[in-house]
Protein backbone atom coordinates (compact mmCIF):
# COMPACT_ATOMS: atom_id res chain seq x y z
CA UNK A 1 0.00 0.00 0.00
CA UNK A 2 2.85 2.39 0.84
CA UNK A 3 4.51 1.78 -2.53
CA UNK A 4 1.22 2.53 -4.30
CA UNK A 5 0.92 5.88 -2.47
CA UNK A 6 4.50 6.83 -3.39
CA UNK A 7 3.84 6.10 -7.08
CA UNK A 8 0.65 8.17 -6.97
CA UNK A 9 2.49 11.14 -5.43
CA UNK A 10 5.20 10.87 -8.07
CA UNK A 11 2.60 10.78 -10.82
CA UNK A 12 0.90 13.85 -9.37
CA UNK A 13 4.23 15.69 -9.28
CA UNK A 14 4.93 14.81 -12.93
CA UNK A 15 1.41 15.94 -13.90
CA UNK A 16 1.97 19.28 -12.15
CA UNK A 17 5.24 19.83 -14.00
CA UNK A 18 3.57 18.96 -17.31
CA UNK A 19 0.72 21.36 -16.59
CA UNK A 20 3.22 24.13 -15.74
CA UNK A 21 5.12 23.47 -19.01
CA UNK A 22 1.83 23.67 -20.89
CA UNK A 23 0.95 27.01 -19.24
CA UNK A 24 4.43 28.39 -19.95
CA UNK A 25 4.00 27.42 -23.60
CA UNK A 26 0.66 29.25 -23.76
CA UNK A 27 2.22 32.45 -22.43
CA UNK A 28 5.07 32.41 -24.98
CA UNK A 29 4.64 34.65 -28.05
CA UNK A 30 6.53 33.52 -31.15
CA UNK A 31 8.40 36.23 -33.08
CA UNK A 32 6.86 34.96 -36.33
CA UNK A 33 4.28 32.25 -36.93
CA UNK A 34 2.71 30.68 -40.01
CA UNK A 35 -0.78 29.22 -39.53
CA UNK A 36 -2.36 27.02 -42.22
CA UNK A 37 -5.93 25.92 -42.82
CA UNK A 38 -6.94 22.27 -43.01
CA UNK A 39 -6.51 21.84 -46.78
CA UNK A 40 -2.96 23.23 -46.66
CA UNK A 41 -1.64 20.76 -44.08
CA UNK A 42 -0.27 18.41 -46.83
CA UNK A 43 2.05 21.25 -47.95
CA UNK A 44 3.69 21.13 -44.50
CA UNK A 45 3.74 17.46 -43.46
CA UNK A 46 6.75 15.59 -44.98
CA UNK A 47 4.87 12.27 -44.80
CA UNK A 48 2.32 13.74 -47.23
CA UNK A 49 4.98 15.11 -49.56
CA UNK A 50 5.09 18.60 -48.05
CA UNK A 51 8.40 20.47 -48.03
CA UNK A 52 7.35 23.79 -46.47
CA UNK A 53 9.42 23.10 -43.32
CA UNK A 54 12.57 22.72 -45.42
CA UNK A 55 11.71 25.84 -47.41
CA UNK A 56 11.33 27.89 -44.22
CA UNK A 57 14.79 26.76 -43.07
CA UNK A 58 16.20 27.83 -46.45
CA UNK A 59 14.42 31.20 -46.17
CA UNK A 60 16.05 31.85 -42.79
CA UNK A 61 19.49 31.04 -44.24
CA UNK A 62 18.81 33.21 -47.30
CA UNK A 63 17.77 36.17 -45.13
CA UNK A 64 20.85 35.73 -42.95
CA UNK A 65 23.02 36.00 -46.08
CA UNK A 66 21.11 38.91 -47.62
CA UNK A 67 20.30 40.98 -44.53
CA UNK A 68 23.03 39.90 -42.14
CA UNK A 69 20.62 39.10 -39.29
CA UNK A 70 19.65 35.94 -37.44
CA UNK A 71 15.95 35.32 -38.08
CA UNK A 72 14.33 33.60 -35.07
CA UNK A 73 12.71 30.19 -35.72
CA UNK A 74 9.31 30.43 -37.43
CA UNK A 75 6.62 28.23 -35.92
CA UNK A 76 4.27 26.49 -38.37
CA UNK A 77 0.98 25.12 -37.06
CA UNK A 78 -2.48 24.23 -38.29
CA UNK A 79 -5.44 26.38 -37.35
CA UNK A 80 -8.86 24.76 -37.66
CA UNK A 81 -10.54 28.16 -37.26
CA UNK A 82 -9.03 29.38 -40.53
CA UNK A 83 -10.84 28.84 -43.83
CA UNK A 84 -9.51 25.49 -45.17
CA UNK A 85 -7.60 27.06 -48.11
CA UNK A 86 -6.15 30.02 -46.19
CA UNK A 87 -2.88 30.67 -44.41
CA UNK A 88 -1.93 33.63 -42.26
CA UNK A 89 1.29 35.04 -40.88
CA UNK A 90 1.52 36.46 -37.37
CA UNK A 91 4.20 38.82 -36.05
CA UNK A 92 4.51 38.55 -32.26
CA UNK A 93 0.98 37.17 -32.08
CA UNK A 94 -0.65 39.77 -34.36
CA UNK A 95 -1.77 38.93 -37.91
CA UNK A 96 0.16 40.82 -40.62
CA UNK A 97 -0.92 38.89 -43.73
CA UNK A 98 -3.45 36.33 -44.97
CA UNK A 99 -4.02 34.71 -48.34
CA UNK A 100 -5.88 31.89 -50.10
CA UNK A 101 -4.08 28.97 -51.72
CA UNK A 102 -5.71 26.48 -54.10
CA UNK A 103 -3.97 23.15 -53.59
CA UNK A 104 -3.45 21.08 -56.78
CA UNK A 105 -3.40 24.34 -58.79
CA UNK A 106 -0.65 26.63 -60.05
CA UNK A 107 -0.38 30.41 -59.86
CA UNK A 108 0.08 31.97 -63.31
CA UNK A 109 1.28 35.57 -63.73
CA UNK A 110 1.62 37.54 -66.93
CA UNK A 111 5.33 38.39 -67.21
CA UNK A 112 4.48 41.11 -69.71
CA UNK A 113 5.17 38.77 -72.63
CA UNK A 114 2.03 36.59 -72.55
CA UNK A 115 0.77 35.71 -76.01
CA UNK A 116 -2.72 34.53 -75.07
CA UNK A 117 -5.35 34.76 -72.34
CA UNK A 118 -5.90 31.93 -69.89
CA UNK A 119 -9.03 30.82 -68.10
CA UNK A 120 -8.71 30.37 -64.35
CA UNK A 121 -9.63 31.72 -60.94
CA UNK A 122 -8.72 35.39 -60.56
CA UNK A 123 -6.48 36.20 -57.60
CA UNK A 124 -3.43 38.25 -56.66
CA UNK A 125 0.14 37.17 -56.07
CA UNK A 126 0.47 37.87 -52.31
CA UNK A 127 4.13 38.95 -52.03
CA UNK A 128 3.95 41.79 -54.57
CA UNK A 129 0.16 42.18 -54.98
CA UNK A 130 0.24 41.41 -58.71
CA UNK A 131 -2.79 40.18 -60.70
CA UNK A 132 -2.68 36.42 -61.22
CA UNK A 133 -4.74 33.32 -62.01
CA UNK A 134 -5.08 29.92 -60.37
CA UNK A 135 -4.88 27.37 -63.17
CA UNK A 136 -5.15 23.57 -63.20
CA UNK A 137 -2.17 21.26 -63.55
CA UNK A 138 -3.32 20.42 -67.10
CA UNK A 139 -2.91 24.11 -68.09
CA UNK A 140 0.62 24.44 -66.68
CA UNK A 141 2.54 23.61 -69.86
CA UNK A 142 0.22 25.73 -72.01
CA UNK A 143 0.68 28.72 -69.66
CA UNK A 144 4.47 28.41 -69.70
CA UNK A 145 4.55 28.24 -73.51
CA UNK A 146 2.29 31.31 -73.64
CA UNK A 147 4.81 33.35 -71.64
CA UNK A 148 3.31 33.17 -68.16
CA UNK A 149 5.35 32.74 -64.97
CA UNK A 150 3.93 29.62 -63.31
CA UNK A 151 4.48 28.92 -59.58
CA UNK A 152 3.42 26.03 -57.35
CA UNK A 153 1.55 26.66 -54.04
CA UNK A 154 4.51 26.04 -51.65
CA UNK A 155 6.61 28.54 -53.65
CA UNK A 156 3.81 31.13 -53.40
CA UNK A 157 3.79 30.83 -49.60
CA UNK A 158 7.60 30.77 -49.37
CA UNK A 159 7.99 33.91 -51.52
CA UNK A 160 5.35 35.73 -49.49
CA UNK A 161 7.01 34.71 -46.22
CA UNK A 162 10.43 35.85 -47.49
CA UNK A 163 9.10 39.32 -48.39
CA UNK A 164 7.32 39.64 -45.03
CA UNK A 165 10.56 38.78 -43.21
CA UNK A 166 12.43 41.45 -45.19
CA UNK A 167 9.72 44.05 -44.52
CA UNK A 168 9.66 43.31 -40.79
CA UNK A 169 13.31 42.35 -40.19
CA UNK A 170 13.77 45.42 -37.98
CA UNK A 171 10.97 44.19 -35.71
CA UNK A 172 12.41 40.68 -35.52
CA UNK A 173 15.83 41.95 -34.42
CA UNK A 174 15.81 41.92 -30.62
CA UNK A 175 18.59 42.60 -28.14
CA UNK A 176 19.35 38.88 -27.85
CA UNK A 177 19.85 38.61 -31.63
CA UNK A 178 22.09 41.70 -31.60
CA UNK A 179 24.20 40.22 -28.80
CA UNK A 180 24.61 37.01 -30.82
CA UNK A 181 25.71 39.00 -33.88
CA UNK A 182 28.29 40.87 -31.81
CA UNK A 183 29.50 37.69 -30.10
CA UNK A 184 30.05 36.14 -33.56
CA UNK A 185 32.75 38.70 -34.40
CA UNK A 186 34.00 39.52 -30.90
CA UNK A 187 36.81 36.95 -30.84
CA UNK A 188 38.30 38.17 -34.13
CA UNK A 189 37.66 41.90 -33.64
CA UNK A 190 37.73 42.35 -29.88
CA UNK A 191 39.37 45.81 -30.04
CA UNK A 192 36.37 47.55 -31.60
CA UNK A 193 33.89 45.73 -29.34
CA UNK A 194 35.83 46.59 -26.18
CA UNK A 195 36.10 50.24 -27.22
CA UNK A 196 32.39 50.54 -28.06
CA UNK A 197 30.59 48.43 -25.41
CA UNK A 198 29.66 49.39 -22.74
CA UNK A 199 31.54 52.70 -22.41
CA UNK A 200 30.18 54.38 -25.57
CA UNK A 201 27.00 52.46 -26.42
CA UNK A 202 24.72 49.80 -24.96
CA UNK A 203 23.41 46.72 -26.79
CA UNK A 204 20.01 48.46 -26.95
CA UNK A 205 21.44 51.54 -28.67
CA UNK A 206 23.29 49.42 -31.23
CA UNK A 207 20.03 47.51 -31.78
CA UNK A 208 18.25 50.81 -32.59
CA UNK A 209 20.86 51.71 -35.23
CA UNK A 210 20.64 48.25 -36.84
CA UNK A 211 16.84 48.45 -36.80
CA UNK A 212 16.96 51.87 -38.51
CA UNK A 213 19.10 50.40 -41.29
CA UNK A 214 16.95 47.29 -41.77
CA UNK A 215 13.74 49.32 -41.79
CA UNK A 216 14.98 51.11 -44.92
CA UNK A 217 16.24 47.92 -46.56
CA UNK A 218 19.96 48.36 -45.80
CA UNK A 219 21.66 45.02 -44.93
CA UNK A 220 23.71 44.91 -41.74
CA UNK A 221 25.98 42.07 -42.81
CA UNK A 222 29.07 44.31 -42.76
CA UNK A 223 28.80 44.55 -38.99
CA UNK A 224 32.48 45.43 -38.52
CA UNK A 225 32.16 48.64 -40.58
CA UNK A 226 28.98 49.52 -38.70
CA UNK A 227 30.56 49.03 -35.27
CA UNK A 228 33.78 50.84 -36.19
CA UNK A 229 31.75 53.82 -37.45
CA UNK A 230 29.77 53.85 -34.22
CA UNK A 231 32.99 53.72 -32.18
CA UNK A 232 34.25 56.76 -34.13
CA UNK A 233 31.07 58.82 -33.86
CA UNK A 234 29.50 57.83 -30.53
CA UNK A 235 31.94 60.12 -28.71
CA UNK A 236 30.30 63.10 -30.45
CA UNK A 237 26.61 62.19 -30.13
CA UNK A 238 24.36 59.62 -28.45
CA UNK A 239 21.43 60.27 -30.87
CA UNK A 240 20.92 56.89 -32.58
CA UNK A 241 19.20 58.51 -35.58
CA UNK A 242 22.22 60.73 -36.24
CA UNK A 243 24.55 57.77 -35.69
CA UNK A 244 22.52 55.82 -38.26
CA UNK A 245 23.20 58.55 -40.84
CA UNK A 246 26.96 58.26 -40.23
CA UNK A 247 26.73 54.49 -40.64
CA UNK A 248 24.76 54.83 -43.90
CA UNK A 249 27.52 57.02 -45.31
CA UNK A 250 30.12 54.44 -44.28
CA UNK A 251 28.09 51.81 -46.16
CA UNK A 252 28.01 53.88 -49.38
CA UNK A 253 29.53 51.10 -51.48
CA UNK A 254 26.77 48.67 -50.49
CA UNK A 255 24.02 51.29 -50.87
CA UNK A 256 25.32 52.23 -54.34
CA UNK A 257 25.31 48.55 -55.33
CA UNK A 258 21.71 48.14 -54.15
CA UNK A 259 20.27 50.94 -56.28
CA UNK A 260 22.46 51.36 -59.38
CA UNK A 261 21.47 49.70 -62.65
CA UNK A 262 23.65 47.51 -64.89
CA UNK A 263 25.10 50.62 -66.56
CA UNK A 264 26.14 52.14 -63.21
CA UNK A 265 23.33 54.72 -63.41
CA UNK A 266 20.89 55.71 -60.69
CA UNK A 267 17.73 57.63 -61.63
CA UNK A 268 16.46 59.98 -58.95
CA UNK A 269 14.15 62.79 -57.97
CA UNK A 270 15.83 65.77 -56.33
CA UNK A 271 14.48 68.53 -54.09
CA UNK A 272 14.50 72.16 -55.14
CA UNK A 273 17.02 74.36 -53.25
CA UNK A 274 14.09 76.28 -51.71
CA UNK A 275 12.51 73.06 -50.40
CA UNK A 276 15.84 71.82 -49.02
CA UNK A 277 16.31 75.13 -47.21
CA UNK A 278 12.73 75.17 -45.88
CA UNK A 279 13.09 71.67 -44.39
CA UNK A 280 16.56 72.44 -43.01
CA UNK A 281 15.30 75.59 -41.28
CA UNK A 282 12.37 73.65 -39.80
CA UNK A 283 14.53 71.10 -37.95
CA UNK A 284 14.27 71.46 -34.19
CA UNK A 285 16.65 69.71 -31.79
CA UNK A 286 15.44 68.55 -28.38
CA UNK A 287 16.69 66.18 -25.67
CA UNK A 288 14.40 63.50 -27.13
CA UNK A 289 15.92 63.93 -30.61
CA UNK A 290 15.36 66.17 -33.62
CA UNK A 291 12.24 66.59 -35.74
CA UNK A 292 10.76 68.84 -38.46
CA UNK A 293 8.08 71.42 -37.68
CA UNK A 294 6.65 72.27 -41.11
CA UNK A 295 3.39 74.18 -41.29
CA UNK A 296 0.53 71.73 -42.06
CA UNK A 297 -0.39 73.37 -45.39
CA UNK A 298 3.27 73.34 -46.52
CA UNK A 299 3.64 69.70 -45.50
CA UNK A 300 0.48 68.75 -47.43
CA UNK A 301 1.64 70.66 -50.50
CA UNK A 302 4.99 68.87 -50.32
CA UNK A 303 3.33 65.44 -50.09
CA UNK A 304 0.97 66.22 -53.01
CA UNK A 305 3.84 67.35 -55.24
CA UNK A 306 5.94 64.35 -54.22
CA UNK A 307 3.11 61.92 -55.08
CA UNK A 308 2.82 63.46 -58.57
CA UNK A 309 6.57 63.22 -59.19
CA UNK A 310 6.68 59.62 -57.95
CA UNK A 311 3.87 58.67 -60.34
CA UNK A 312 5.65 60.42 -63.21
CA UNK A 313 8.86 58.55 -62.41
CA UNK A 314 7.09 55.20 -62.25
CA UNK A 315 5.42 55.91 -65.60
CA UNK A 316 8.91 56.19 -67.05
CA UNK A 317 9.71 52.74 -65.68
CA UNK A 318 11.99 53.78 -62.81
CA UNK A 319 11.91 52.79 -59.15
CA UNK A 320 11.16 55.98 -57.15
CA UNK A 321 14.30 57.26 -55.41
CA UNK A 322 14.72 60.71 -53.87
CA UNK A 323 18.20 62.19 -53.47
CA UNK A 324 18.71 64.87 -50.80
CA UNK A 325 21.48 66.59 -48.87
CA UNK A 326 22.81 64.59 -45.88
CA UNK A 327 21.48 67.05 -43.31
CA UNK A 328 17.80 66.52 -44.23
CA UNK A 329 17.73 62.93 -45.55
CA UNK A 330 16.44 61.38 -42.31
CA UNK A 331 13.85 64.13 -41.78
CA UNK A 332 12.57 63.99 -45.36
CA UNK A 333 12.17 60.21 -45.05
CA UNK A 334 10.11 60.68 -41.89
CA UNK A 335 7.97 63.38 -43.54
CA UNK A 336 7.07 61.11 -46.45
CA UNK A 337 6.25 57.95 -44.46
CA UNK A 338 2.50 58.57 -44.56
CA UNK A 339 2.21 58.79 -48.37
CA UNK A 340 5.09 56.54 -49.49
CA UNK A 341 6.35 54.31 -46.69
CA UNK A 342 8.50 52.26 -49.08
CA UNK A 343 10.05 55.29 -50.83
CA UNK A 344 13.85 55.10 -51.04
CA UNK A 345 15.49 58.31 -49.81
CA UNK A 346 19.26 58.62 -50.22
CA UNK A 347 21.75 61.39 -49.54
CA UNK A 348 24.60 62.52 -51.80
CA UNK A 349 27.13 61.14 -49.29
CA UNK A 350 25.67 57.63 -49.59
CA UNK A 351 26.60 57.21 -53.25
CA UNK A 352 30.04 56.29 -54.56
CA UNK A 353 31.77 58.96 -56.72
CA UNK A 354 31.70 56.71 -59.81
CA UNK A 355 27.87 56.41 -59.84
CA UNK A 356 26.17 58.31 -62.68
CA UNK A 357 23.27 60.21 -61.12
CA UNK A 358 20.45 60.87 -63.61
CA UNK A 359 17.85 63.40 -62.42
CA UNK A 360 14.39 62.66 -63.86
CA UNK A 361 12.34 65.16 -61.83
CA UNK A 362 12.34 67.70 -59.04
CA UNK A 363 10.08 68.07 -56.00
CA UNK A 364 9.35 71.65 -55.01
CA UNK A 365 6.81 73.75 -53.16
Amino acid sequence: MVEKEEVTEEEEEVAQYQEQDSLDELLKVDPMELEVGYNLIPLVVPEQGGDLLDRVSMIRRQCALELGVIIPPIRIRDNMQLEPNYYKVNLRGIEIAQHEILVDHYLAMDSGMATQELTGVDTTEPAFDLPALWISEEQKEEAELAGYTVVDPPSVIATHLTELIKQHAHELLGRQEVKELIDNIKEEYSAVIDELIPDLMTIGEIQKVLQNLLKEGIPVRDLLTILETLADQARNTNDTDILTEYVRQALSRKISELYRDDNNNIHVLTLSPELEETISNSIEHTEQGSYVTLEPNLAQQLLNNLSQEIQRMMNQGYEPIVLTSPIIRYHFKNLTEQVASDLTVLSFNELEPNINVQTVGMVSL
